[in-house]
């Protein structure tokens, strides 16, 4: 095992030659520390998943210089190509159907491969000097804490796995950024299957979900998706719909959509002023009433407790609240909860989260 200075001449040339020759290096990226061999060479990727003692099946994220190299390994569907375009480069890895150029051992049983494009001057050349992805993983042993100093890291290795590192580029303690989510483009709608950040912010048994729509009617057809996903508990308990997000994020249109789910013929609009409307709906066997309230105007235990919610929550009845945080103190539900919140991005894209708690 070497160690060589980051700010060092040489630290690139080394880099480079040892992946060539199929070693490991440990080089800083814009989260942690790396683990980095050539991806698509085979007794490297072995070496690799010996060193970090990773479970059978656990797939493993590679880094490609630009989406040129990326559509070398993977398919783009429309999707990708979409959200590629928001978070790229990055530190967002992405998950698609794999080509057959990897080394095995980097996917999962369904084929699929995370793929990744840095934001890191650095690590991009080297890729690109190399000519091929290189694995995209944090340097620490599975299970184990990430490392943003070398110092770190050894401390938490064995002897057998120091033995298996060929290179360390040190580039001293790197800013704590928070682990990297993870989208998913290979379902119908791009999904989140690791956000650290998002599952912190909320009680550990919450599901947390996050979706991309680039318009009014994808939105809908995401509301109808989750409405039918939640349809029995609406059948057995009723349900409340929390939506939040800025001014003109698409919180109506959200709701206009698990309207259109209901088949309720009347457009949904914000009762801003009026604070709660009611739409009577039926549904195969189901009769119930869709009640659509707006509490942005509301910061008072007092006005709040004149709306009753809790008497509206019956089976059938879905609660559809927007600007829900306004009176998230106020009210601690006891009936089935989903929180949305909806952000805009750039070009049009709406970031959905979902959270079930």
């Amino acid at each position: 095992m070497k160690i060589i200075d980051f700010n060092n001449s040489d630290a690139q040339i080394q880099a480079l030659a040892t992946l060539q020759q199929g070693g490991l290096v440990i080089y800083p990226t814009e989260t942690v520390y790396g683990a980095l061999v050539d991806a698509t060479n085979k007794k490297a990727v072995q070496k690799l998943l010996n060193y970090k003692r990773r479970p059978t099946g656990k797939a493993i994220s590679i880094a490609c210089s630009n989406q040129k190299m990326a559509e070398e390994y993977v398919f783009l569907n429309e999707q990708a190509r979409k959200i590629y375009s928001i978070f790229l480069p990055g530190t967002v890895p992405f998950i698609t159907q794999k080509k057959k150029k990897t080394a095995p051992g980097l996917t999962n049983e369904k084929n699929t491969l995370g793929i990744r494009i840095p934001n890191h001057a650095f690590l991009l050349k080297l890729i690109s000097d190399l000519g091929r992805p290189v694995t995209a993983t944090s340097a620490n042993s599975a299970g184990k804490k990430a490392p943003y100093s070398i110092s770190d890291l050894l401390s938490h290795l064995s002897e057998k796995q120091k033995s298996q590192i060929d290179l360390i580029v040190d580039a001293g303690t790197l800013p704590k950024n928070p682990p990297s989510l993870v989208i998913d483009t290979t379902t119908s709608s791009p999904t989140i299957v690791r956000d650290n950040k998002n599952i912190q912010l909320e009680k550990t048994t919450a599901k947390v979900e996050k979706i991309w729509t680039d318009s009014d009617e994808e939105t809908k057809k995401i509301a109808d998706k989750i409405l039918k996903q939640n349809f029995s508990q609406l059948e057995k308990t009723g349900l409340i719909i929390a939506l939040d997000g800025p001014l003109g994020a698409g919180k109506t249109v959200f709701a206009q959509g698990l309207g259109e789910s209901l088949q309720i013929k009347t457009n949904l609009t914000s009762p801003t002023y009026t604070y709660l409307k009611e739409y009577p709906y039926q549904l195969k066997k189901s009769t119930g009433v869709l009640y659509h309230l707006d509490v942005w105007t509301i910061n008072e235990q007092n006005t709040f407790n004149l709306l009753e919610v809790e008497k509206l929550v019956r089976p059938n009845n879905l609660i559809v609240i927007e600007w829900f945080e306004n009176i998230a103190q106020f009210f601690t539900p006891t009936s089935p909860l989903l929180k949305i919140k909806i952000l805009p991005t750039k070009e049009n894209i709406r970031e959905i989260t979902i959270i079930q708690l």
